[in-house]
């Protein structure tokens, strides 16, 4: 016959659930401030098409800094 599982204390819950929401806050950072970087040229790992005529990046992924 199944037995109920002791519960959980509450404030074991509450560290579970705030090192989860940490994960998701420093994931949120990360990708804003690569997207700030993108958005202001400062980026050294990606770069973007500024118009349609710019052939030197090509690919998403660059190792060199656009101008």
């Amino acid at each position: 016959m199944a037995v109920p599982k002791k519960r959980t204390s509450i404030s074991k819950k509450r560290i579970r659930k705030n090192t989860w929401k940490k994960k998701g806050y420093w994931a949120s950072l990360k990708a804003f401030s690569l997207a700030k970087s993108l958005f202001t040229g400062n980026s050294k790992s990606f770069c973007r098409k500024k118009k349609k005529l710019d052939q030197k990046c090509k690919r998403f992924w660059c190792t060199k800094k656009n101008k």
